[in-house]
């Protein structure tokens, strides 16, 4: 059987995740257990340090839902599909390094949730991305109808939901739902560009901010700044500073090498503390 998802991890540091069942990329029940063991990968292999997620082909980055399976899993849809596809999307979107959706083609339903569950989306200027559960009586029940008002606010989650429209790639812009507009075609090409840089900047500092900036969503102020603190005494205390302070004294880029580990060691440290 194909591997309906490939992984190849770039000698700078960037994993390149691609949807591998054309010309759609469908969401099957294989591909989400495939997505969470590649996602567990990815976590525990410091080498990765930013990932890039796209679909095979020119058609789509991923249409959503196999609806060929929706027979087989009607009686128990949320033991059957939807826990392990929420599961799936959380361990993209709580994966310690930066993530960039590029969007190809069509981008829809549970292929619209995986891309935002990614920190940032490349569209191409051609490709359009909806949620359009609603129009087969049903809604996003994989994390859009949580994560979309965190990227775009209330009343534009809302609309994209209520209406099950899709949004060419300007108007995602506008939004925010996307990041950036690329030439038809190069949305992949600048993704891996972006992504490159972000491979190049401190592992441990990245992680920390995306774990912050994640956490601060159901944390009070107070909460907030203590967390704040505490990492910042993690980042002020590795060895990252180093290279940062000699490069600025230097007047030289600097070079980031040391490995994201070092954040979950500290998290280890703390569990052990408390």
């Amino acid at each position: 059987m194909t591997d309906p998802i490939g992984l190849e991890v770039r000698e700078d540091g960037v994993g390149v995740l691609t949807l591998d069942a054309p010309p759609l990329n469908l969401i099957t029940r294989a591909m989400t257990m495939r997505l969470l063991a590649l996602c567990d990968q990815i976590a525990a292999d410091p080498r990765v340090r930013s990932l890039v997620i796209t679909g095979a082909g020119d058609r789509a980055f991923c249409a959503g839902a196999d609806v060929g399976e929706f027979a087989q899993v009607r009686d128990d849809v949320v033991g059957k599909k939807l826990t392990r596809e929420n599961r799936a999307m959380t361990a993209v979107a709580t994966l310690p390094i930066p993530t960039i959706a590029a969007i190809n083609g069509v981008c829809l339903g549970g292929g619209a949730e995986l891309a935002i569950a990614c920190d940032l989306r490349v569209m191409d200027a051609d490709a359009t991305v909806g949620f359009p559960e609603i129009l087969l009586g049903v809604f996003p029940g994989s994390g859009g109808v949580f994560r979309l008002p965190r990227i775009i606010g209330i009343a534009g989650a809302l609309d994209l939901l209520y209406s099950g429209r899709q949004v060419h790639a300007d108007e995602a812009l506008r939004l925010g739902l996307s990041s950036e507009t690329a030439p038809a075609g190069s949305a992949l090409k600048r993704a891996l560009e972006r992504a490159a840089v972000l491979a190049d900047r401190p592992a441990l500092a990245l992680s920390l901010i995306k774990s912050g900036a994640s956490a601060s969503f159901t944390q009070t102020i107070d909460d907030a700044t203590a967390a704040s603190l505490a990492d910042s005494r993690r980042v002020f205390t590795g060895p990252d500073i180093e290279e940062g302070l000699a490069a600025f004294f230097g007047k030289r880029a600097p070079h980031f090498t040391a490995l994201r580990t070092a954040h979950v060691r500290a998290i280890e440290n703390t569990q052990e503390d408390a």
